[in-house]
């Protein structure tokens, strides 16, 4: 089966902030006429910004995971929580719920969001023609779930409304989750400088 017609071929350029398809007049730094923002067929340096944010935040990962991210004392015992030891320490407490929470939102979200976008980074550099169609859900997958990826914090918060309930005696944030927050949001940025459309640029003539 022949290849459809590609937006270039059709003279065609979508905005990557409102989403508005426009006619493509070959024009030097062109603008949409809807949102006035600048119009590109890709973005500029795509993959090199993303690789740039994506390492960062993993280096932020890396002391998010070994500094302590919460401080807990309920009865006169006083411990300082790494993500893992507050999981443990929340189940331990009787919030299990709580613990699930943490767990997903800082260890397997994070790390599947490594995986994925390390995982479309090389596949587009490679011009891969490898499920195309799966890496695209993949990269909406990453987006959808960067919306919930600051679910760890918000427990820390939780946490300490839950002092007013007799739950805790005190809980406080420690460094761990600063770290914590950078690799979020710079996670965040890496998935949204990646331009998806390289995706599909290298497909085969006959797909």
């Amino acid at each position: 089966m022949s290849a459809l017609p590609r937006a270039h071929e059709l003279g065609l350029i979508g905005c990557h902030v409102c989403g508005l398809v426009c006619r493509d007049n070959q024009v030097e730094d062109p603008a949409c006429p809807r949102c006035g923002s600048a119009l590109h067929r890709r973005k500029p340096q795509s993959c090199a910004r993303t690789w740039a944010l994506l390492i960062a935040a993993f280096l932020f990962y890396i002391p998010a995971n070994v500094l302590p991210i919460m401080r807990t004392a309920s009865l006169g015992d006083v411990d300082d929580n790494t993500i893992l030891s507050g999981v443990v320490e929340l189940w331990v407490k009787g919030s299990p719920d709580l613990a699930i929470i943490v767990f997903t939102a800082s260890i397997m979200v994070p790390m599947m969001k490594f995986l994925v976008m390390t995982t479309l980074l090389l596949s587009a550099h490679r011009g891969s023609n490898w499920a195309r169609r799966q890496r695209a859900m993949l990269y909406r997958l990453v987006e959808f779930i960067g919306y919930w990826s600051m679910l760890d914090v918000f427990v820390v918060a939780l946490l300490t409304a839950l002092v007013q309930f007799g739950f805790f005696s005190e809980v406080a944030p420690l460094p761990g989750v600063v770290y914590f927050g950078l690799t979020v949001i710079l996670t965040m940025l890496a998935s949204q400088s990646f331009d998806p459309r390289l995706i599909w640029d290298c497909q085969d003539e006959d797909d």
